[in-house]
């Protein structure tokens, strides 16, 4: 099998990353390891920036998402018994971010690149990328017990974080930076109406944070040790502490409900630069990680392949490599600023193990700072619902 681009993974990255390059007249198949099932049922987080709707409204994606997604217009921090209210079209130029879970994100886009008759090989076990350094790379992979292979133009690694597309590139190529944060969130889904406002809250005993996926379902998270097991948590021991945390004391504004699903995921901070070499382009999580407290995973990585996208659509038009050739340094420029907003708010709403009465005093100082300054409730959703994009 033969096509232009051959791209690795069916999430966002690749999911979007197909949809621009048929918007160009350029084709491309997606190999994707798992089930179109196990894909499409894959919890995620789902604050959509601006620029992601943008995208999906562009490429005609979004009558679904019309329909049944929500608008957050302002985001909330409790912290010593005081509120931080982010009014995002008063502070952000007008933008808002939208709810909208991922995994109906990735439900659209497989139904639309179908029904328009892409191609996504589901169950098809990438194992390796060659001859990237040429013009003519190549994808094995396998699908039904046999070995089969996918030449192509150019080879799109969006295949995660443990995917084989980042070690493909050679040794000595990549610098890897990685911080992996000394705690973990333990998050649940629940039939029970959410709370206003999606809020945060740096309390004594640790983080927590109240955020909704539809007007009936919630969805909260605790921090937690690295190593705690869901399992050890009754229900009401979660909405005890979820209270708590959010100095709902009379338990009159978080309404419980059946807890449906629990989860505990590690934080941690990854970037892997360059994100290129030869004809490998990485883009999302095969790149980079963010911790989910700035809510931009899904967001990074459709940032990355709008500019590999554009990248592509002037190579194929005009046979010029210019853009490219700084598809990373284009990308990296974003994928840092965003890691800094996500380890901010991650450094501004935890309690680290690690730190000092000082260094509490000082987290403490910078909330109370925000709560009575505009410039840096600004600086916060400005950042939250998305910067503009970078192609040049």
């Amino acid at each position: 099998m033969r096509t232009q681009v051959g791209i690795i993974g069916a999430g966002p990255a690749g999911l979007f990353l197909a949809h621009l390059l048929h918007r160009a007249g350029i084709e491309s198949v997606i190999l994707e390891g798992r089930s179109r099932s196990y894909v499409e049922e894959r919890v995620r987080a789902g604050v959509l920036e601006s620029g992601t709707v943008d995208v999906m409204h562009e490429l005609g994606l979004d009558k679904r998402l019309l329909k049944e997604s929500m608008e957050d217009h302002a985001l909330d921090i409790r912290f010593s018994g005081k509120l931080i209210h982010l009014d995002f079209p008063k502070l952000a130029d007008g933008r808002h971010v939208t709810i909208y879970a991922q995994q109906e994100v990735v439900k659209d886009l497989i139904a639309a690149r179908l029904a328009q008759g892409g191609q996504i090989v589901f169950e098809a076990e990438a194992h390796a990328i060659e001859g990237i350094s040429g013009k003519s790379p190549s994808i094995r992979y396998r699908l039904n017990g046999k070995d089969e292979t996918l030449e192509c133009d150019f080879v799109a690694g969006c295949d995660g974080f443990h995917g084989i597309s980042r070690p493909a590139i050679p040794e000595g190529i990549l610098t890897l930076y990685d911080r992996i944060y000394s705690f973990a969130w333990f998050g649940i889904l629940s039939h029970s109406p959410p709370i206003k406002e999606m809020t945060y809250a740096n309390n004594e005993r640790g983080f927590a944070l109240c955020s909704r996926r539809t007007p009936k379902i919630s969805r909260h998270y605790l921090q937690v040790p690295i190593d705690e097991d869901p399992d050890n948590w009754s229900d009401a021991q979660f909405w005890d502490e979820l209270h708590k945390r959010m100095d709902d004391n009379n338990k009159a504004e978080i309404i419980e409900g059946e807890i449906f699903q629990k989860n505990v995921a590690p934080l941690r901070s990854f970037v892997a630069a360059p994100m290129q070499h030869g004809r490998l382009f990485l883009a999302g999580d095969a790149a980079h990680i963010v911790p989910p407290t700035g809510a931009k995973g899904l967001n990074l990585a459709v940032a990355d392949v709008r500019v590999l996208a554009r990248a592509l659509s002037e190579f194929y038009r005009t046979g010029a490599t210019a853009r490219l050739d700084r598809y990373s340094e284009i990308c990296l420029r974003r994928v840092w600023k965003t890691v800094r907003f996500s380890n901010y708010m991650t450094y501004l709403l935890h309690r680290f193990p690690e730190h000092t009465p000082f260094e509490r005093q000082i987290q403490l100082a910078e909330l109370d700072y925000i709560s009575n300054s505009e410039a840096g409730g600004k600086t916060i959703a400005e950042n939250y619902v998305g910067l503009p994009f970078e192609d040049d």
